[in-house]
This record gives structure tokens, sequence and C-alpha cells, in this order.
């Protein structure tokens, strides 16, 4: 199965993402702030949140987006440092579109601009085109307009914060956790927000630097997290990504327990108090074939969605679901927020455990997972993918040996230049030959 290549010039899956200060220039954003500010316009009376995360390069890319925004007549709310799912929050606040710095799971030398409306939900497809349009043009000049007011907004997450413990304020105290930081954005609140529930907790991965975030840490690199757990004898650890919008989980044994599994605990929770609404969930098409059968034997309905947040979010819009997220960690409560949120998910986890009084490991004891290999291959262009013969030739030949046993999912990045491979079945050693003889023929095609 092949996915859908991408078409515009800037925008991603998940906004426009690039090297800081060189494809992500300072011009190139000022640029973008002057184009996002029809955003304002429209739908927020004249008002933008700035957020970002602690990449070296955030105060420079934040300076830039609120000048082109400034210029435009637009007022520009600097919220600091933040995680993105609080931006989210805070648009509904103050009724005001946001945008985020931040690439999120990425190394520190890249960042990225995406943006929210006044609901807290990513950009639809056609403002996004609607911002490539003027990027893709010279500035025009402005007509005589008075520049925007700035203004810093100092306790901004902390107003995140409140919002989570307005939304669930679980006793937490018999619990003994591990944290890991990432590095990120929620290193300066998240560890503290658990302590104010009553949890013991032991934080990793919370002194941000500029250049650490998810530096061997946070949901990508899990290891820390595991021996951590281990060595604090922890109940239960909890991974985030450098802008906190994603969790991934350690049980008390070390193992690590992924987006899909995080789904299954929690659809399976709230189909038990009469709460997951038309016992739908949405997932992606990574989902592993293990789980989709165990949601299928609880009488859960699948919906699926392409891999990006915001079309699981909207896939839960239109099928009225309550709970979506994917493998990678992104879990959506729609009760909590608008966006992938690791803080509000890994409350609710944790009020799952405290109220039932088990251990993770426990939760997922009936949960046999499928094999699953995935390869990321780099690429010096995606174009030219679909067209190619020995790349199609290699998926053709993985799909027929596997004959309905497993699957075969090739996809180019949303967020970076490379092909990402998935082969999934009962044998690990059969996908990862097939995995290899797939990326081979990327490498030497689009390599």
């Amino acid at each position: 199965m092949m996915g859908r290549p991408l078409t515009t010039k800037y925008f991603g899956t998940d906004g426009i993402r690039g090297k800081a200060n060189e494809f992500l220039s300072a011009e190139l954003v000022l640029k973008l702030g002057r184009a996002a500010a029809f955003l304002a316009g429209e739908h927020g009376g004249g008002r933008m949140l700035i957020g970002m995360d602690t990449r070296l390069s955030g105060p420079l890319l934040e300076s830039a987006l609120a000048a082109g925004l400034l210029a435009a007549g637009v007022d520009v709310y600097s919220l600091g440092i933040i995680p993105t799912p609080g931006v989210a929050a805070l648009c509904r606040v103050y009724e005001a579109p946001g945008a985020v710095i931040s690439a999120s799971h990425n190394p520190y030398e890249d960042n990225g601009i995406k943006f929210f409306t006044a609901q807290g939900n990513k950009l639809c497809d056609e403002d996004q085109e609607r911002i490539e349009k003027f990027l893709n043009n010279p500035m025009p000049p402005l007509a005589e307009t008075a520049p925007g007011r700035l203004y810093r907004v100092e306790d901004a997450a902390q107003q995140y914060a409140e919002i989570i413990l307005a939304a669930q304020k679980p006793d937490l105290s018999a619990l003994k956790l591990a944290i890991d930081c990432a590095h990120g954005a929620a290193s300066p609140i998240a560890p503290q927000l658990l302590r104010s529930l009553g949890a013991e907790v032991v934080a990793i991965g919370a002194a941000p630097d500029g250049r650490n975030i998810n530096a061997a840490c946070g949901s990508t690199a899990p290891k820390l997290l595991c021996q951590t757990v281990l060595e604090e004898k922890a109940q239960i650890g909890m991974a985030l990504d450098g802008d906190a919008d994603r969790l991934i989980a350690v049980d008390e044994t070390g193992n690590i327990v992924d987006g899909d599994v995080l789904l299954v605990i929690m659809a399976r929770y709230l189909q038990s108090k009469g709460q997951l609404p038309h016992n739908t969930i949405v997932v992606t098409q990574m989902c592993n074939m293990a789980l989709r059968q165990k949601l299928t034997q609880l009488g859960i309905t699948i919906v699926e969605a392409r891999v990006g947040d915001r079309y699981v979010l909207e896939k839960m819009q239109k099928s009225g679901a309550l709970l979506g997220g994917e493998q990678s960690g992104h879990i959506i409560l729609s009760c909590f927020n608008s966006t992938g949120d690791a803080l509000a998910a890994a409350i609710f986890l944790l009020t799952i455990l405290a109220e039932q009084g088990c251990s993770l490991a426990s939760l997922t004891a009936d949960l046999r997972l499928f094999a699953q290999v995935h390869i990321n291959v780099a690429v010096k262009t995606k174009k030219g993918f679909e067209k190619d013969r020995k790349i199609s030739a290699a998926i053709i030949a993985a799909q027929k040996e596997l004959a309905g046993q497993g699957r075969v999912i090739v996809r180019a990045s949303g967020t970076e230049p490379l092909f990402r491979v998935m082969t999934e079945g009962p044998d690990e050693e059969v996908l990862q030959r097939l995995a290899d003889d797939i990326a081979k023929a990327i490498r030497a095609g689009l390599g």
C-alpha cells in the first residue's frame, strides 16, 4: 500500500517544517506571518497567539513571525515556552487563532510552524492553500495599516496546567511514576503538575538547553525511561516528545506501551463506563492488526484516518467519536482537547490505573501484537515514487509473499525528507527481509 504523496511546497502533514535559519529562514517566516494575518482578521478579532518549544531557534522564528503579523496590523500574544496542546487550549480561551513554533519530535536543528484556529483545530487544507499561494508570490505592499501590539503572557503554561486540572484531578498519591519530558516544552510544568496530584515523580529529560530536545530521550527514544522505571521501581513511566503532543508509556516491567495499545486501554475503560459515543474509535492505517481484532471483539467500531492527528480529529468530528489517535502516541480525547495532548492523556491513563488499582502490565496482558518492522529511508526527492517500477515491484513482491497474512505500507513522511516503510505479520525475520528489499529499492530510485 502506497501513501499519498505530498503536493504542497511548504506545508506537510503537520505545518511547515525544515532546518531552522536555512529553509525556515527569518525572511520566510516574516512572510509567513504576513500570509497568515487573515486568520486573525477573519477568526480572531485581529489577534493571534504564538507559543514555542525549547529549541535554540525558537526566539528567532517567534520574532520573525510576530513581525510579519504586527506589520499586518495583528495584535500578537506571546505565550513563551508552552506545549503545542497548550496553545490549542488557549486559542479557545482567548477566542483567537494561534501558531506553534516547534518541530515536535525532530532534532533541535529543525523547527517548524503550525497554526490553530480560534477553536483549537489545525488548519484545513483550504486555509493552508491560501497561505501557500501568498508564499509562492512576491510579497505585496501593505496598505496604510497601523501596526499591531505585542503582549507577553507570562503565565500561559500555568493557564494550560489549570485547564487540565479543571477537567480531571485524580488522586495519584498511591503512585510512583517516571516522566521523560524530552527536554521539551513540558519540562517546566509536567513534573509539578503530576506532583500536585499527589504522585511521587521521578523526572528525566527536564533540563532543556536549546540543543538537547529529543536527543536520545522522549517518546521516540524511550530506552532511558525503561531503565529509569526499573532502577527507580516506578509503577509506570511516561515519555513525551518535544512539544508534548505525543505520549508513550512504559509498564512496571520496563516494556514499552505504544499509542495503539493506549488507545485500546482507554477505549475499553470508556466503554465500561458507557462513555464511548457510538462505540467508535478513530485510528490510522498504521494501527496494529491485532489491536484492530481486539477492538472488533469488544464490539467497538473502527474508523480509519490518514496518518496525522489533524486527519484523526477530522474523522472524529465526522463520526462523533470521543477518542482517536496514532501508534506514535498522538492521543486525542475530545472531551479534554482538540489535538494530541500528552499531559491530558497521561493523567487520564493514570486515572484508570488509580481507579482500578491495577498495573499497566495487567491492562495489556491480553493484547498480543503482530510483529511490525519499521524503516525510515532518507531520500533526496519524494517525486517519482509511484512511477518507479523497481519500488512498485518490491512492494508487490512483499504483498504476494505475505499472502493476506500481513500488510505492507509505504508512505512519504509529511514532516521529513524520507519514506516510511512498514511490514506487519507473524514472522519478524520475513518482515525484516521484505522491508529491507523495499528500502533498498527506494534508496536506489530516490536516494
